[in-house]
Formats: C-alpha cells, structure tokens, sequence
C-alpha cells in the first residue's frame, strides 16, 4: 500500500461575500480531488488543539500524527532542523522573519505591512541577513539564513519566557502595540529596532524599492522554543516516507521524525511553486520505494496572509491538476494499491488573513475500497460537515494509516 497525504497549507475558510456566500474550495475547480472524493470519505477534523495556537507547526505536526501537546516545543526548533543547526539542549532557536514595516516617526509607531517583504528572495535575504550578523551575533547569538523571508536567530543558554507575537497576525496594525513582552525581552526589542536603522538603506532594499517591491526593512523575531524531541514515525507506522515542502517548518519535523526530506527546484512556498516539479518528485520517491509521500503547498496560505482571493483560488486549481492528478495517474498506471489523504493544516480565512483553529474539510481515499459514487461528496468545508468528524489531526492520521 502506498500512501499519500496532499496539505494546501491554509485551504480552509469561512463563508466570502465576494463568492456568494461561499468558499475558495467550494468555488475553486478540483476536478480531481473531488473525484477522490465522490467514491472516498469527505469529513471535517480539528488539527489544533484546544489551548494551542493555530500555527502550522501544530497543525502540520498533528495531520502527520503528532499531538501538538505533546510534541511541539516552538515553531523556530523545527526549522532550524532544516537549516541543519545543531541545537544542544540549552539552546533556543527563534523564527526571525524580516518584514516590510512603513510610516514616518518612531518605530513604534511604523505600521506592519507585510509579513513577507514581497516574498523577497533567499539570495537577497541572505545579504541581508549577513548584515545582521555583522551588527549582532556573538559567543551567545547567531542568526542563520532560511527560506525568502524565514530565518532562524540561535540563542545560547537562552529562555523561552517571553511573550512574541507572529507577524502575520497583526499586518495594518501598528508595531508598538506587538513588540516582545516578558521579563528579560528587551533585547530583542532592542535588536528589532536597531536592525531597522541597518536594513532600511541597504543596498539589497533600495534595489527593491526602485523595482517596486516591498523592501526587508526589520527583522520581527518569535516562534522561540527548544531542541524538539519527536519519536519515530516508522516506530508510529510501520513505514518509511518522504515529506516535500518549500517551507523549512515542514522540513524540519520530517527531519525530526526520521523522514526524507527533498528539496525541487524553484518550489518557493508561493501561487508561483514549481508544481510540476514537486509532482515530479513525488513520483519519484515512490517510485525508489518509499511507502508515504506527505506533499505540502503553502500557496492557498500565503494567499489567504495577503488577502487575495483570485490567488488562492487559482492556487488550488494549480494543486489540484498539477500535483494531484500526476501523482494519482501514475499510482493507478503502477496497479498500485494507495490510499490519498487531502487536508489543509488549516484555515486561514481571507476575512481576517491570518490562522484559525476551525475545523478543516478532508478527503480520504483507498483504491482498494471504493465508496459508492456521491457526487455530492466534495472536498469543501459544507460536503465536510455532513460527513465523518475527527476531534483531532493525529486521530485522522492513525485511521488513514489503519493503526489499530
């Protein structure tokens, strides 16, 4: 048997008025997954538990069979595993993302405009995060490049003690009302505003800025956490597997876990991913004879962060005849048997453009057991809530992967 699991990271969302009244997924043409879908299962699952934020570290770790209260020791752990950081036991890794914030004045009183810099690149990030090494690492702090605008800060015998907020959750609003709290947090204050004064003229953003980009103009630090510790997923399940992702997070638990992780060129976490490329590699693992493939696309999510529907939307279709359709062709053309799992990690609604723990439509089929044809059986968040329902991401996992 061989099993795939498809996440477009952020699929989920609430009722549009633009769409009628509707969602991205119920408008988006899915040809392929609903046909999965019509002789599948279709149900809703809670991938967040309750107390947890609603981040993609949770969510992901949960779809992939992880309880996020269990196993989640911070978002930034993950992914410097990733990065390939060692981490001792004492170590505390932050997410270091660099933003776009503008205004004049103080910084406090600048507004925070996109968590992303325009999906600036890993090789302008790269200079600019060099440059904030040069203004700040020492014995007990480094800061590590990623993936576009998500980067890594490694403190030594540090705390986890403060309180941080994402970026993403708080774009229009002003940076003064979101800066670290918590005994000892000054510090990081302190290097958030200082880097401003060292971005906002760099070299890399005034280029930016002539193009017509957003320039990286501050570093927005949170995510904190320590070495993480999950057990084994072949221990779990008994098989071996792939994850595929443009996001450093994903990679990170896959690494964790004991799972493979490939890289596909050009796949960059955006509406404009190598799909092709990450189908293609699918493919190919199973091909070399991995068991599972666990493909993530955080297109409909940085989507949903910047508000634009006609993206997301387009972004599913992309998913669905790019990425699903390939990897199932080539499954039935192998007379394999495989069951497919489709799920969001979860919602990122367009209204409020950031995550939610709302529960998220899914789809589960095994070519070995056909349901009857339902054509009403769809992969949306109305069919899914006439359907099966999963009080947790790791409850579906285990019934997806038949652990009795």
């Amino acid at each position: 048997m061989k099993y795939f699991i498809l996440v477009p990271d952020g699929a989920g969302d609430d009722n549009v008025a633009a769409l009628d009244g509707k969602t991205p997924l119920e408008v988006a043409k899915l040809e392929n997954i609903d046909a999965l879908a019509h002789k599948g299962l279709v149900g809703m699952v809670k991938t967040i538990p309750p107390g947890v934020a609603p981040g993609s570290d949770a969510a992901n770790l949960s779809v992939m069979g992880y309880d996020p209260a269990v196993y989640l020791t911070g978002r930034s752990p993950l992914e410097a595993a990733s990065i390939g950081i060692d981490m001792s036991d004492t170590d505390v890794a932050f997410r270091t993302n660099i933003i776009t914030i503008t205004g004049e004045g103080d910084y406090e009183d600048m507004i925070i405009t996109d968590h992303s810099s325009g999906d600036i690149t890993t090789a302008e990030a790269d200079e600019l995060i060099k440059a904030v090494n040069e203004a700040f690492a020492d014995e007990n702090i480094r800061f590590y490049t990623g993936v576009s605008y998500r980067h890594c800060m490694i403190v030594h015998n540090g705390s986890t003690e403060y309180d941080l907020t994402p970026p993403h959750d708080v774009l229009t609003q002003r940076v003064g009302d979101h800066l670290p709290k918590g005994e000892g947090s000054e510090f990081i204050t302190d290097m958030m505003k200082k880097s401003y004064e060292i971005l906002k003229d760099h070299p890399v953003n005034k280029a930016r800025v002539a193009k017509g980009l957003n320039p990286a103009n501050t570093l927005w630090i949170w995510g904190q956490g320590r070495k993480p510790k999950l057990s084994s997923f072949y221990d779990k399940y008994g098989i071996s597997g792939t994850a595929i992702s443009a996001v450093d997070l994903i990679k990170g638990i896959a690494i964790c876990a004991g799972l493979n992780s490939v890289d596909v060129e050009g796949a960059t976490g955006t509406l404009h991913t190598n799909f092709d490329g990450k189908a293609k590699a699918a493919i190919r693992e199973f091909g070399d004879g991995k068991d599972f493939v666990y493909m993530h696309l955080e297109g409909p999510d940085e989507c949903s962060h910047q508000g634009d529907m006609k993206g997301k939307i387009a972004c599913l279709e992309s998913i669905d005849e790019k990425v699903l359709k390939p990897v199932v062709e080539y499954l039935r053309e192998e007379e394999e048997d495989f069951r497919v799992l489709v799920v969001p990690d979860h919602r990122t609604p367009l209204a409020i453009r950031t995550h939610s723990a709302t529960p998220v439509p899914f789809v589960v089929y095994d070519s070995t057991e056909e349901k009857p044809y339902d054509e009403e059986k769809r992969f949306c968040e109305k069919s899914g809530e006439k359907g099966m329902y999963f009080d947790s991401g790791y409850e579906l996992a285990d019934f997806f992967f038949e652990k009795k």
